[in-house]
C-alpha cells in the first residue's frame, strides 16, 4: 500500500490512488504500468523489467481505434459503445463518437475506423449522421489512404433501400482511399448474432494488425458479446395491463389505444423519449388460414432454435407472417419453378406492388402449391421483430408504469381486411389484467434539454405520445422553460388525443401555447405546418431565444414540417435557401432539433 512516506506522492494522492489500485484486475494494473512507461519522456516509474516488457507489448499506444455511430432510435449508439468498452478492456486506444459530434478534421488522422450506421425512412441517413454523410460525400473530403476500416450496416429488409446508408459509407471510404478490414455486414431487425460475429472479426483483425495479447486479456475479449442481465427481446418483462383506453369518440374512423402498464418490481428505468417495444402474437385466424393453404397440420413439430415447437406456436409467437419482403420473395423463388411468381419477382416495380399491404397468405394462395416441407418453409421466414411506441408518460409522474398510445391498424386489399400486427393484438386480445412482454428500447437522439429551455412540440396523431411525457416530466420538476405544443388531427371532436390534459396544462400554466389542426373539419384541410406558419414571427422569436423544436410522427409529416421550418427560418430570419439550412442544421448539432420519424 502506498504511504506518503514511501512515495512522491501528498497524502490527498496517496488515498485517492490507493482507492483506485484496489478495484484494478492484474491485467489492469499490467496495462497501466506499460501506457506510464511508454508515455513518459523519462522512467519515472521504477517497474520490475519483464513486466514492463509484457505491458508495453500488449498496449498498442501508438494506435488508436475511433467508433462512429449514425443511430436514430439507439441500437447503433449501443452496439458502438460496447465495442468500444470491449475493445478497451483488451487494452487499445478507443474513442467513440455520434457522427454529429465528431470534428471532421480528425479523419485526417484516423487510423482504424470502425463505423456502425442504421438506415433511416427510404435509405436516408439518421439525423445525427446527415451532416458527416454530406461532409464524406462533398469535395471537402480527404483521402483517407491511412485509414483501414469496417462498416456495419443496420437496417429491415421490409425497406426498399435496406441498410442504405451503411452501404453508402462502405462505398464512399473506399473511395476515399480507405482499406476495408473485414468486409461490409447488413443486419435485419434481429441484428445481434450477425452484430456479434462482425466484431469478433474486426477484433481478430485488429489483433493480428498490431497487438499480441496475454492468454488472459485473450479470455478478457470473448467475442460474445455478452447478453445485458436488462430487459431486452430475449428477455422481456412480463407487465400487467392496469389500463385500456380507445382515446377516439365515437363516430371516428380512427382508434387510438391509450394503454397502461405496470412495471411494479421490474426496476425498469426509462427517460421521456424513450420507446416500449412490445412482443406481438400474430393473429389466430390467420395463422390457421395459412397453415391450411400451405397443406400442413398445426401439430407438426419444426425447429426452433434448437427447440422443437410445433408449427402452429411457431407461426403464432416466433415467425413474421404479415409482411412481405425481397429477401423472403427470393427465399421463396427456390421452392417453386412458378413462372408467374419468378416473373413478379424479376420485375423490381411489380413485385414492390405487389407486397405492398399483402402477406404470405396472399403468396401461398396465388402462387402455390410449393416444393416445400413445414421446416423448409419455417428456414425461409425471419422472426417477429417486437413494435416500437414511444412512451407517453413520465417515471416521476406515474412511477413503476409506463403508457404508449397506439394507433390501431386495419385495412383492406383485395377483398380481405388486413390487421396490423402488433395493434391489434393489442386492440383485440388485450385486457386489463392481462399480460403483455416489453423491454425498453432507449432513444438517446430525442431527449428533453435542461428545464431552462423553451421548447416547441410537434406532433400530429400518435405523435403527440412522447411530448406527454416530456410535459409530465417538466410539472413534475418544477420546470421554468416555456412549452408549445402543435398537435393536429382529422376531427376536433373525436380525435382530439388527450384533450381534457392538454387543456388542463394549459389552463394550469404548464403548457404555455397550444396550437391545433384538425384537417377534415372544414373544406380546405388544415396542418400542423399550416398553423406553424400561421405564427411564423412568434415560432422563430421562440428559436432565437434558444427553443429546442422536437417533431414526432410519420416521415411525411416531418418532411413538411422540416420544410415549413426552413421557409420561417428564411422568411423571419431574412436569409437565404442555404442560409436557412444552416441555420436548421446548427440547431441540430446543439440538440435542439430533434425528431422521431417512423
Amino acid at each position: 500500500m502506498l504511504e506518503v512516506i514511501n512515495s512522491p506522492f501528498n497524502e490527498k494522492q496517496v488515498k485517492q490512488l490507493n482507492e483506485v489500485l484496489a478495484t484494478l484486475t492484474p491485467q489492469q494494473k499490467i496495462w497501466l504500468t506499460g501506457y506510464l512507461t511508454a508515455s513518459a519522456n523519462i522512467g519515472v516509474i521504477e517497474a520490475p523489467r519483464e513486466m514492463t516488457q509484457q505491458a508495453v507489448a500488449s498496449s498498442p499506444i501508438q494506435k488508436h481505434v475511433t467508433i462512429l455511430y449514425a443511430s436514430q432510435s439507439g441500437n447503433a449508439q449501443k452496439l458502438a459503445e460496447k465495442f468500444g468498452d470491449q475493445l478497451q478492456q483488451i487494452g487499445l486506444e478507443v474513442s467513440v463518437s455520434s457522427m454529429s459530434d465528431y470534428k471532421t478534421n480528425a479523419l485526417k488522422k484516423a487510423q482504424y475506423l470502425l463505423i456502425v450506421a442504421s438506415t433511416h425512412g427510404e435509405g436516408e441517413p439518421p439525423d445525427n449522421a446527415i451532416a458527416f454523410h454530406s461532409f464524406l460525400h462533398g469535395k471537402r473530403a480527404p483521402k483517407l489512404d491511412h485509414v483501414q476500416y469496417a462498416v456495419l450496416a443496420l437496417g429491415d429488409s421490409s425497406y426498399e433501400y435496406f441498410c442504405q446508408t451503411g452501404k453508402d459509407f462502405d462505398i464512399q471510404l473506399e473511395k476515399l482511399g480507405a482499406k476495408r478490414l473485414v468486409d461490409r455486414v447488413d443486419c435485419d431487425v434481429d441484428y445481434a448474432e450477425q452484430a456479434e460475429k462482425w466484431f469478433g472479426e474486426v477484433k481478430e483483425k485488429l489483433h493480428s494488425e498490431f497487438t499480441q495479447f496475454t492468454p488472459s486479456e485473450q479470455e478478457a475479449a470473448a467475442t460474445v458479446l455478452q447478453e445485458e442481465t436488462e430487459y431486452s427481446r430475449k428477455n422481456p418483462f412480463v407487465a400487467e395491463i392496469i389500463e385500456k383506453i380507445n382515446l377516439n369518440g365515437q363516430g371516428s374512423n380512427k382508434e387510438t389505444i391509450h394503454l397502461e402498464l405496470s412495471l411494479e418490481n421490474s426496476g425498469i428505468a426509462f427517460e421521456p423519449g424513450d420507446c416500449l417495444a412490445i412482443i406481438p402474437i400474430n393473429n389466430q385466424t390467420l395463422v390457421n388460414s395459412l397453415i391450411s393453404a400451405l397443406g400442413f397440420e398445426a401439430s407438426t413439430k419444426v425447429d426452433v432454435d434448437g427447440t422443437s415447437v410445433t408449427l402452429e406456436e411457431a407461426l403464432l409467437k416466433t415467425f413474421e407472417i404479415t409482411l412481405l419482403t425481397k429477401p423472403l420473395m427470393n427465399k421463396i423463388a427456390e421452392y417453386t419453378e412458378n413462372k408467374d411468381f419468378h416473373a413478379l419477382i424479376e420485375n423490381q416495380e411489380t413485385l414492390k406492388q405487389f407486397m405492398n399491404g399483402r402477406d404470405l397468405l396472399d403468396v401461398v394462395e396465388q402462387f402455390g402449391p410449393f416444393n416445400w416441407d413445414a421446416q423448409g418453409f419455417i428456414n425461409c421466414l425471419r422472426k417477429i421483430p417486437a413494435r416500437q411506441y414511444s412512451i407517453s408518460s413520465s417515471l416521476l409522474a406515474y412511477p413503476e408504469e409506463a403508457h404508449v398510445t397506439i394507433g390501431v391498424v386495419r385495412y383492406e386489399v383485395d377483398g380481405r381486411e388486413r390487421l396490423g400486427v402488433c395493434s391489434t393484438y393489442v386492440a383485440d386480445q388485450l385486457e386489463v389484467g392481462d399480460q403483455v412482454q416489453v423491454y425498453v428500447q432507449k432513444n438517446p437522439n430525442f431527449k428533453l434539454v435542461d428545464d431552462d429551455t423553451p421548447i416547441i412540440m410537434i406532433g400530429p396523431g400518435t405523435g403527440v405520445a412522447p411530448f406527454r411525457a416530456f410535459v409530465q416530466e417538466r410539472e413534475e420538476r418544477g420546470a421554468s422553460g416555456e412549452n408549445w405544443l402543435f398537435f393536429g388531427d382529422q376531427h376536433f371532436v373525436t380525435d382530439f388525443l388527450y384533450q381534457r390534459e392538454w387543456l388542463n396544462w394549459l389552463k394550469s400554466g404548464v403548457l404555455t401555447k397550444l396550437d391545433v389542426a384538425f384537417s377534415r373539419d372544414q373544406e380546405e384541410k388544415v396542418y400542423v405546418q399550416h398553423k406553424m406558419l400561421k405564427h411564423a414571427k412568434e415560432l422563430y422569436a421562440w428559436l432565437e431565444k434558444g427553443a429546442a423544436v422536437y417533431v414526432c410522427g410519420d416521415k411525411n409529416m416531418a418532411k413538411d414540417v422540416q420544410e415549413t421550418l426552413l421557409r420561417i427560418i428564411q422568411q423571419e430570419g431574412n436569409k437565404s435557401e442555404e442560409d436557412a439550412m444552416e441555420y436548421l442544421e446548427e440547431l441540430r448539432k446543439q440538440k435542439r432539433y430533434q425528431r422521431d420519424v417512423y
